[in-house]
């Protein structure tokens, strides 16, 4: 005998639907629980709403153009996978609309730069380029479990790595920006001349040599063993020039190795304790290095590098703990006075040389192992405008 099993339509169709539902649901959990890498939404931009997580790098301003600091807008943030990526073709161009911007935005929010975020949105083309348009959700962190449920932006974040030892200068511009800085940085183990010869073998070893550092203006990789007085051998040189203030080699600003470089004996003495500005002609032994009668103008590859060391000084030594107060200032002929130019200069410098591999690498060498401060102008150079603007 044959036993037949009849389902009413109707309990059949309500199966379908709750079958249906429930792997809706759980598709929409593994999305929630698994957001896209940003090389993973490069890859997937077919209009679909879709959660990415990675490192804010910038503003983009154009297809192939991504301000990382000096920022314009609040209309676009650019994210990759890593912190320092510089690589447009690796970035994500994320839209900012209205309900974004004023959280968001990297002009008003320029400390955001480097933060992990969580942005759900349509993955498409922005700026004729692989792009997130009208997001819902922008989160630090991990991302909302429901990736559909709009969550209020942000104030601010605090997934830096170095957000904790500027938790006080987070958020302030201007004179409170500096003000903060300058209690932040002035915490520092003081070294001697002498032990400024072992700091400088570490902070500026050659990273394709181990046995040798390379020297800021020339450029050279020079044995980290022929350091002395001799030609061709490699000195300390004072970026910000001792005889600006006066300090010389005394314990604090004149063995300060967040200004402390090694260079070559014969370019070093070329220098001088000139200011800097650009223009005039070749250095020996450094021919894309540049000097006249009151200026001095480095290579391309370190104008940045030179700018920050300079603005370092200025905020670290303000006057109020026994050594003189450093300023910068639009002049080049500052003699012993605590000033050096020139400031605009400097900040076209730094906002043309962005902080690079081993300038990073030298601030965290100089935190971790010998003055335990940084400089907060590679760690931030958008800070640079705000504080002179």
């Amino acid at each position: 005998m044959q036993l037949t099993i009849r389902v009413r339509p109707r309990l059949a169709a309500l199966a379908v639907l709750l079958l249906v539902a429930f792997i809706a649901v759980t598709a929409r959990t593994a999305l929630a629980a698994t957001p896209l890498t940003v090389a993973q939404a490069i890859a997937t931009q077919n209009g679909t709403s879709q959660t990415v997580t990675g490192y804010v790098v910038g503003e983009p301003v154009a297809t192939t153009t991504v301000n990382r600091s000096n920022f314009t807008g609040d209309l676009a943030i650019a994210l990759a996978d890593s912190a320092s990526e510089t690589g447009t073709t690796k970035m994500l161009y994320v839209q900012l609309t209205t309900e974004w911007r004023a959280a968001g935005g990297l002009k008003t929010n320029p400390s955001r730069l480097a933060t992990k975020i969580t942005v759900t949105g349509t993955l498409t083309a922005y700026f004729s380029h692989a792009g997130q348009k009208s997001p819902t959700a922008i989160t630090s962190g991990t991302p909302d479990p429901d990736p559909t449920t709009t969550t209020p932006p942000p104030t601010s974040t605090t997934t830096s790595p170095t957000d904790a030892y500027y938790a006080n200068a987070l958020g302030k511009s201007g004179a409170a920006l500096r003000s903060s800085l300058h209690s932040i940085i002035k915490t520092q183990t003081v070294l001697t001349y002498d032990q400024v010869w072992d700091a400088l073998k570490d902070t500026d070893q050659d990273p394709n040599n181990a046995n040798n550092v390379i020297e800021i203006y020339s450029g050279r990789s020079i044995a980290k063993s022929d350091n002395g007085g001799g030609v061709d051998q490699w000195n300390r040189e004072h970026v910000w020039a001792k005889s600006h203030g006066d300090f010389g080699t005394a314990n604090g600003p004149g063995t300060d190795v967040h200004h402390l470089r090694p260079e070559d004996v014969t370019v070093n003495s070329d220098r001088g304790n000139l200011d800097f500005d650009n223009g005039g002609a070749a250095v020996n032994q450094c021919s894309d290095c540049w000097r006249d009668g009151d200026s001095f103008e480095p290579r391309d590859a370190v104008k940045g590098d030179v700018a920050r060391m300079i603005l370092y000084m200025a905020i670290r030594y303000e006057g109020d703990d026994g050594w003189p107060n450093l300023e910068p200032n639009n002049s080049v002929a500052n003699g012993t006075a605590p000033y050096i130019g020139k400031l605009t200069v400097l900040k076209a410098w730094s906002a043309g040389d962005p902080p690079d591999a081993f300038e990073k690498r030298r601030n965290q060498v100089i935190y971790d192992t010998w003055q335990h401060n940084r400089n907060p102008f590679v760690d931030h150079p958008e800070w640079i405008s705000s504080i002179w603007p």
